[in-house]
């Protein structure tokens, strides 16, 4: 339930160090609290920092058009690198495909900049001039401080807007994930009513999930 949300944080070479100084981790290993207080320091850091939310209804077409979210997410990450202002050497990002490589190479399909991908080998004609050389890897959150600060901009942003929708609605969603018992028993509670409707993600195997229980239920 919500958005996908995704970040790019821009950080000079020499200020990169202090990302990590203020505590800055993987947003998964911190507090809400503690990603609240670093947003302003990541902010006050950062040469640029970029955010998007692809809202539910952006997935819900995406996956009815048979895009992937992986698809979707290369794209607005590549959205996000023609945003900037300032093209840098390198860009380092977590993954969600299994084959990091792929990511990054969908990325590269999609960006208007000149990229080069670290781990795919080029042919001397395929070569371009001062490419932003792009490493793409599983974890990159754990690994690069700049990764943990676009990741903590991102749940934070999200944090937020789960908060608006609770707040619109009246009711606890928990944190929209799967995982959570809030989120499944609000959706359950509310498939009769419709009103979380907006806010679904109605082509994850989730939803197919709890719709047949609700089904089983009634046929039982």
């Amino acid at each position: 339930m919500g958005p996908i949300v995704v970040s790019i944080v821009s950080v000079s070479k020499g200020k990169e160090s202090r990302l990590s100084r203020i505590g800055v981790r993987d947003s998964k290993m911190l507090t809400r609290r503690k990603r609240n207080f670093l947003l302003d320091e990541i902010h006050a850091i950062a040469e640029e920092v970029k955010v998007y939310s692809i809202n539910s209804n952006e997935i819900n077409e995406a996956m009815r058009n048979k895009i992937s979210i992986n698809e979707l997410e290369a794209l607005n990450f590549a959205r996000l690198i023609d945003s900037i202002s300032v093209v840098p050497s390198r860009i380092y990002f977590d993954s969600p495909d299994v084959v990091p490589e792929r990511f990054g190479l969908r990325i590269k399909l999609l960006s208007k900049k000149s990229i080069r991908i670290e781990g795919i080998p080029e042919s001397r004609k395929d070569r371009i001039k001062n490419p932003i050389k792009v490493i793409s890897e599983h974890k990159a959150d754990a690994r690069y401080p700049v990764v943990s600060a676009a990741s903590i901009v991102a749940k934070t942003t999200r944090d937020s807007e789960i908060e608006m929708i609770e707040e619109n609605l009246g009711i606890d969603i928990g944190s929209g994930y799967p995982s959570d018992k809030y989120t499944i028993d609000a959706i359950k509670a509310d498939l009769e009513k419709g009103s979380l409707s907006p806010y679904i993600r109605n082509y994850w195997k989730t939803m197919g999930l709890i719709k047949q229980l609700k089904i089983d239920d009634f046929i039982s």
